[in-house]
């Protein structure tokens, strides 16, 4: 007596699993493809940011060391608007826009050796 193997059959009303996996596999895929797209948003938002942030640190430097016209061309240079520049006592303040987002930074003057060899101090 040989050993029969029985198959459901899709005649007899039985139903396969396969349609099943096709679509909690597609689901699954579709839900990755989504996760993915939103942390390569958020991923590109916090860059733009961080890179306000950079250019602002940079045109507070160049203020610091310069003045204001340094502070406007280095604004320019990391394609970022010069929105607010304030100078208090060796502080220099400014506000930058780069696309869509703001920046603030601060930053100090202070005097080299070569500053006071050359005013005599």
């Amino acid at each position: 007596m040989g050993s029969h193997i029985v198959r459901p059959s899709l005649a007899a009303g039985g139903r396969g699993q396969g349609g099943q996996a096709v679509a909690l596999v597609a689901v699954v895929l579709l839900l990755a493809a989504l996760t993915g797209l939103g942390l390569a948003r958020v991923a590109g938002a916090a860059s733009a940011r961080a890179a306000t942030q950079a250019a602002a640190d940079a045109v507070a430097l160049a203020g610091a060391a310069d003045g204001r016209a340094a502070s406007a061309r280095v604004a320019r240079a990391n394609g970022a608007a010069l929105v607010a520049y304030e100078e208090v006592d060796l502080d220099v303040v400014v506000v930058v826009q780069r696309g869509r987002y703001r920046a603030r930074a601060r930053a100090r003057w202070t005097a080299s050796a070569l500053d006071w060899r050359d005013h005599g101090g």
